[in-house]
C-alpha cells in the first residue's frame, strides 16, 4: 500500500529545497562559482540540446557522481559551488536537490519549470552530449 505519490515527495521537496524561477537561474548561467546540473536523460539531451556550460548527470545517477567517495564521482561537482539543478519540468530537479542536501552537500537550488521554462525565458542552449 502507497503512503505517498510521486506528486507527495516533489511537494515535500520543494517545501525543502531553494526553487529558483528561470529568470533567477539564467543570472547564474557563466557565474564561475555556479554549476548548472541537468538531471535529464541523455535521450532527452539529445532532442533538445542543454543550457550552456550545464553538466549532465542523469538523475539515476546524481548521488553517486555528486559523492566524492564513489568511483563515479564527477569532480565538478565538488569544491564547494553552488549547484542549480534542472530536468524537464522542474519535478526530478526538486528530488535529486532534496537528495543531495540530505547528504550533507550545501548551496543547492533547482530551477523551478525546468528546461522549458528556461528556454522560453532565453537561455543559451548549445547542443547535448
Amino acid at each position: 500500500m502507497m503512503t505517498k505519490t510521486a506528486k507527495d515527495l516533489v511537494a515535500e521537496a520543494n517545501q525543502t529545497v531553494e526553487t529558483l524561477s528561470a529568470e533567477e537561474a539564467l543570472k547564474l548561467v557563466g557565474d564561475p562559482g555556479v554549476v548548472l546540473v541537468d538531471v535529464r536523460e541523455g535521450e532527452e539531451l539529445q532532442k533538445t540540446g542543454k543550457v550552456q556550460g550545464a553538466v549532465h548527470v542523469p538523475r539515476g545517477f546524481l548521488e553517486f557522481q555528486a559523492d566524492p567517495a564513489s568511483a563515479s564521482h564527477k569532480p565538478e561537482l565538488g569544491g564547494g559551488k553552488r549547484l542549480v539543478l534542472y530536468c524537464a519540468s522542474g519535478n526530478r530537479s526538486a528530488l535529486g536537490a532534496k537528495a543531495l542536501t540530505e547528504m550533507g552537500i550545501g548551496n543547492v537550488s533547482h530551477v523551478a519549470g525546468g528546461f522549458a521554462a528556461l528556454q522560453q525565458a532565453g537561455a543559451p542552449i548549445e547542443e547535448g552530449r
